[in-house]
């Protein structure tokens, strides 16, 4: 049982689109993650999403719209909706997810799928 520093945190990360767990609780994992530039289509047919920007902005586009977010705020995207992330400067963004959740859902690419469970 230790708080956990997110600015502290943050700076820890020197990688963009790989997310960090830094804490875990009833089977799901809280990860810290920074975006910068374009991630690819994807989908997680059993896992919803959560997306909370810390510092920064980042875009969640769907297929049809795309939502943008401000330091302070958050959105979830549900299970099995196709969608991107991206982010035209760099964003610190908290995720939250079931353990285990792979970031490109139903694809792997070499470039983005980020190995699980890597805890700072």
């Amino acid at each position: 049982m230790t708080k956990i520093a997110l600015l502290s945190k943050f700076a820890m990360i020197q990688e963009h689109w790989r997310p960090k767990v830094v804490a875990t609780l009833n089977g799901q994992e809280v990860k810290l993650v920074k975006f910068c530039g374009t991630f690819p289509w994807h989908t997680h047919a059993n896992e919803d999403e959560m997306f909370l920007v810390w510092r920064g902005t980042m875009v969640i586009e769907f297929r049809d719209h795309a939502v943008t977010l401000d330091a302070g705020e958050l959105f979830v995207v549900p299970r099995g909706v196709e969608h991107r992330t991206m982010a035209s400067a760099e964003a610190e963004v908290m995720i939250f997810e079931p353990a285990e959740t792979r970031n490109t859902g139903d694809i792997v690419d070499a470039e983005f799928t980020a190995p699980n469970g890597v805890s700072l």
